[in-house]
């Protein structure tokens, strides 16, 4: 099996995602009334957050990968 890097940006939107899904079932199935636009803030708010969530990861991985090569190239051998 492949291994894939960790991406938490993507774990943070789907969550979100899941969220406004279980939420438009619960509202069509009756357990509770959800009004039509409660739903765009829990959405939006979501993808920004995965967002600064996936740029953050980015440029923690630069940054390591960065640290990682000058420090293999200062190493003495």
């Amino acid at each position: 099996m492949l291994r894939h890097e960790f991406q938490p940006g993507r774990l943070v939107a789907g969550l979100f995602l899941t969220l406004a899904a279980v939420i438009y079932a619960g509202d069509a199935g009756g357990a509770w009334e959800t009004p039509w636009f409660v739903v765009i803030p829990v959405v939006t708010g979501g993808l920004c957050l995965a967002g600064a969530v996936g740029f953050l990861t980015g440029l923690i991985r630069r940054r390591r990968t960065k640290r990682r090569q000058t420090g293999a190239a200062d190493a003495p051998a």
